[in-house]
């Protein structure tokens, strides 16, 4: 199906969110209820144990949105009134697959000397951030470059007690450890052996970079507009001098040689076909610039002939599309679901886990009719499930809920509280028309 300009923009005529009331106001005592005198009452309960909050007010389940409009999409730069249709996409995307309440904030006058135009001030942004925490059960920030996201994203989730998610950062490595997981299965290689260069060093890069590391790979060459992120190299920021690694070589396609693993955030068409020609046997290939990707999967094909691989990208027409709405919405879920006060990187990985696992089971056939040409049985063309496979709004959900109590981040009461969540998300399933 082709989209036009004029149908996107007729789409988005009067936004994308509104209200929508949970309890009904059609009588006199629901007026009552509703506001003065009737709400009085839970004020009080608030005032005299804050945490009732939770309890009373749609707080558990609200979650702010929130940009500076410094970096849109691959637009750059667009500005707070801008980002707007950017940020309401974003809470839809959180309503549709995790049954999560988001709200669009975007902040204006968050530059350095506090205009809109210029770099972002992180403490603008933060001492902003910081004063919404009263209504909201969990923040996450869109579209905020680097390296003030870095910077914004630490402080603000070492400061509030409630989750704190950059998804430009976190997203893209949740779900790309999530098919590098898949991937080492297929070609029976443990993680500890694997070599994976990256190419682009901005918010995602470093993120999937700590992601892999963490998971236990022990090779990993970061590289930037300027070749590879080496030690010694000068003028390294502090991101990027974490991850400076003791090689010898200097360029993207240096570093390519013999590697097993690819994994561009970068830029379109900066990767060559004999580079991927030169990888180890059995590579895989994760170009996911968008709207282009680093190398086009048909030219993957034709160098890679028979031989197998693993190709992904950041696109819906390709197979194993790397899709950040396979992260945020059940990671918001299972972190609100237990009232965590973060989300750690153990809650990150456990959500990288169910993905891959969700990805080796039968799809159903609901998930397989919405892509009538693709096979999607586990294997090269699939180690990422689809977002419309309604079984991960359960299974992801639970996972990253399950590693915060193990962390210590969840803030629930001690007991199995299992069973329960588990038919509470199947209901939610059942009754809130996700996906449909």
């Amino acid at each position: 199906m082709s989209l036009t300009r004029e149908d996107i923009l007729a789409y988005h005529l009067g936004g994308k969110v509104g209200l929508r009331l949970t309890k009904p106001v059609d009588t006199r005592d629901g007026l009552c209820m509703a506001y003065t005198p009737g709400v009085a009452a839970p004020v009080r309960e608030i005032d005299r144990d804050v945490g009732e909050v939770y309890r009373y007010t749609a707080k558990g389940n609200l979650v702010a949105v929130v940009s500076d409009g410094t970096a849109v999409l691959g637009l750059g730069d667009r500005g707070a009134a801008a980002c707007i249709p950017v940020m309401e996409g974003k809470a839809v995307l959180f309503k549709a697959f995790g049954d999560v309440d988001g709200w669009p904030v975007p902040l204006a006058h968050c530059r350095a000397g506090g205009g809109d135009s210029g770099p972002t001030d992180p403490q603008r942004v933060i001492d902003a951030v910081a004063a919404l925490t009263p209504m909201y059960g969990g923040i996450n920030l869109e579209d905020i470059a680097a390296p003030a996201c870095f910077e914004i994203e630490d402080r603000l989730d070492a400061q509030l007690e409630i989750p704190v998610f950059h998804d430009d950062q976190w997203g893209t490595a949740v779900i790309t450890l999530a098919g590098v997981l898949n991937y080492s299965r297929l070609c029976e290689r443990a993680l500890e052996e694997l070599r994976v260069v990256i190419n682009g060093a901005g918010a995602a890069g470093i993120r999937v970079a700590e992601m892999l590391k963490a998971a236990g790979v022990r090779s990993v060459v970061l590289c930037d507009s300027r070749g590879v992120i080496r030690r010694g190299r000068p003028e390294l920021p502090e991101k990027k001098r974490q991850h400076a690694a003791d090689v010898s070589v200097a360029t993207v396609g240096e570093a390519l040689k013999g590697a097993h693993v690819f994994i561009g955030v970068s830029v379109a068409d900066c990767i060559r076909a004999d580079q991927i020609a030169a990888m180890a046997s059995y590579p895989a290939v994760f170009a996911m610039a968008n709207p282009d990707p680093e190398i086009q999967p048909e030219a993957v094909a034709r160098v890679m002939g028979r031989r197998p691989y693993v190709m992904a990208t950041g696109r819906s027409d390709y197979p194993n599309q790397v899709n950040n709405v396979l992260g945020f919405p059940f990671l918001f879920r299972g972190a609100l679901d237990v009232r965590a006060a973060t989300i750690d990187l153990a809650m990150k990985t456990a959500a990288s886990e169910a993905l891959a696992a969700v990805a080796r089971e039968p799809v159903t056939d609901y998930v397989q009719s919405l892509y009538p040409n693709e096979t999607l049985t586990f294997g090269n063309g699939y180690v990422i499930p689809k977002p419309f496979d309604r079984r991960l709004f359960v299974e992801v959900s639970r996972a990253v809920a399950e590693a915060a109590v193990r962390s210590g981040a969840a803030r629930v009461e001690p007991g199995d509280y299992r069973s329960a969540l588990e038919e509470r998300n199947r209901k939610r399933l059942k009754f809130s028309g996700i996906c449909v």
